[in-house]
């Protein structure tokens, strides 16, 4: 079974064309899961009377707008299918490309789409998008072109235990990759936005900067992050352990009164913050062992689930 998962936040002119789409090219058994992040047009009743028509159509609306990746937590944890297919309801991606994505989890476990010939505005998007998506292959480690497209592929086993929040969902093959999973990439069709508005902007450009940040912490250092506090607060401490120890030659030597000298009070600030950032990092990989994840939160609430 196919499964495949659209979120939906003010796309109530796009719904039915997508869904039509959608079961011409779809061959094998599936289900079509849209979820409803807090829309207000008439997006969730178009959805309702869809899913009424349709047994393999579901629904999910959440309480208010939580924002795409919790969106896709939210598929991801209902979908039954063992593949599962993303696919964004603006119909800029095109449902003819799924065949071929999923032919690809032949041989990858992920299959992420390169919208090699966008067609979006430049200034808008295009170039904030270039510019993310070099930083996020420096940052990652994996070589792809397009983290943001929101078609992809993944085998069911791959989700089965990942967690995810912030804008974190455009970092899901980088997530993956670096859990030791194999990732793939195609090029797939892209057209302008005919209906609605971008949800797209500076925004949540930012937001997925500090995300890419944030992974680049999780990747590297969730684990061990007594080497990187320990690390800086050692290099602060050993800074301020010599400026003091140069100072107090000082002392001896030329007879110099230190508490005239600001340099003393910054050796002396330089190893109580060292030893400090140390302790943060020591305290953190102790901590690390009741990671949050394992507490089974939401980062959404559901307000109606029609299955």
């Amino acid at each position: 079974m196919i499964s495949i998962v659209v979120p939906v936040y003010n796309e109530e002119e796009n719904i039915i064309p997508l869904f039509e789409k959608l079961k011409k090219v779809i061959k094998k058994e599936y289900e079509i899961i849209f979820v409803d992040d807090g829309s207000f047009d008439k997006s969730y009743e178009i959805l309702k009377k869809i899913h009424s028509e349709n047994e393999n159509i579901k629904c999910i609306k959440f309480s208010r707008n939580f924002g795409k990746t919790a969106a896709l937590m939210a598929g991801f944890e209902t979908a039954k299918g063992d593949i599962i297919v993303t696919i964004d309801a603006d119909l800029q991606n095109d449902p003819q490309d799924i065949p071929k994505m999923v032919e690809m989890l032949n041989k990858y476990d992920a299959v992420s789409g390169w919208r090699y010939n966008r067609k979006d505005p430049f200034i808008s998007k295009k170039l904030p998008s270039a510019i993310s998506n070099k930083l996020s292959r420096w940052l990652t480690g994996l070589k792809i072109h397009d983290f943001n497209c929101g078609l992809k592929a993944y085998r069911k086993e791959c989700l089965d235990d990942i967690e995810l929040y912030g804008e974190m969902h455009r970092y899901i093959p980088a997530i993956l990759a670096w859990k030791g999973y194999k990732i793939g990439e195609v090029k797939v069709k892209h057209y302008p936005r005919k209906y609605g508005k971008s949800k797209y902007g500076v925004k949540r450009l930012a937001r997925g900067l500090f995300d890419l940040i944030n992974f680049k912490f999780w990747a590297g250092y969730s684990t061990r992050p007594l080497h990187l506090f320990g690390g800086v607060g050692l290099i602060m401490f050993i800074a301020g352990f010599l400026i003091d120890l140069y100072l107090v030659f000082l002392k001896i030597l030329y007879g110099e009164k230190l508490s005239e000298r600001p340099l003393l009070l910054l050796g002396t600030l330089l190893m109580i913050m060292g030893f400090q950032i140390f302790m943060t990092g020591f305290l953190a990989e102790i901590m690390i062992r009741n990671y949050y994840s394992s507490s089974n939160k939401k980062i959404y609430v559901i307000k109606e689930k029609l299955e």
